[in-house]
């Protein structure tokens, strides 16, 4: 757990600036859930906070081609003020055949992309360098993407599956029969497509609930909260949302609600 500083100061990256995301196009879609871009805002630097949300991101960030792999707990990574970063979330199950790398491997790690041996990687970093502004490198971006999906394997479909079965109120493991697997296979397949097994996978989506209601949420109540979004109690939403985001439940509801982004 982070200190009690950490808990007060931290800025969810959501707050940290505009964020926009759009559905990629049809080439991507098989391999990418949205194409996003994030401006940070200018002057001082701020203690972002990258929370979990099950994903594995492609980013353009600081001049450099980046994997930004699963997290655990939340991240706080020193970011630029006024930059600008331009992402492709990867699509359940996409992520591990598209680096040939298990996302076990890149738990709470950036890696850069030329580090996992994408080949090309250099040709495209020079191309979007040369980018006159964000627009002109998002719209780069999403081509160098749809130019190397030409040879990307197939997303898994085992994947996208137990990713869907975990943000429902069915545990995953009840995928057991439909997809002819043991726990250990199960598992397996867990960690290599995601970076952890499928009860932290449903913690994830658990907390994420919680954030899409903080976000629709005027006035509703702590209680209210733990209950819509799948908690035991509100002392069991303090505890998981603490674990991993190192903020409290209010915190994040003031940082998130509809009145706070009115004001």
């Amino acid at each position: 757990m982070a200190s009690g500083k950490r808990k007060e100061t931290a800025l969810l990256a959501a707050r940290a600036g505009c964020y926009r995301e759009s559905m990629p196009p049809p080439a991507l879609r098989r391999h990418f859930s949205r194409l996003w871009s994030h401006a940070l805002h200018d002057g001082p630097p701020a203690m972002v906070a990258i929370v979990p949300d099950g994903y594995c991101d492609h980013l353009w960030i600081e001049g450099r081609l980046v994997v930004a792999g699963p997290d655990r707990t939340a991240a706080f990574p020193v970011i630029r003020p006024g930059a600008t970063v331009i992402g492709a979330r990867f699509a359940p199950g996409a992520a591990a055949p598209w680096l040939n790398t298990p996302l076990s491997a890149l738990v709470g790690c950036s890696v850069p992309l030329a580090d996992i041996g994408r080949k090309d990687t250099a040709e495209f970093e020079a191309q979007l360098a040369d980018s006159p502004d964000p627009s002109a490198a998002t719209a780069l971006f999403g081509r160098l993407l749809e130019e190397a999906a030409r040879d990307a394997e197939e997303p898994a479909r085992d994947a996208a599956m137990i990713f869907a079965a975990a943000n429902s109120t069915r545990p995953a493991s009840g995928l057991l029969d439909r997809l002819g697997m043991s726990e250990r296979q199960l598992r397996r397949r867990c960690h290599h497509h995601f970076g952890y097994g499928a009860k932290t996978l449903e913690r994830i989506h658990r907390f994420q609930r919680f954030l899409d209601l903080c976000r629709r949420s005027e006035t509703m109540p702590l209680a209210r909260l733990a209950l819509e979004a799948g908690f035991a109690d509100q002392s069991h939403m303090t505890r998981e949302v603490g674990e991993l985001s190192t903020l409290t439940p209010a915190v994040i509801l003031d940082q998130l609600s509809l009145r706070q982004r009115a004001d």
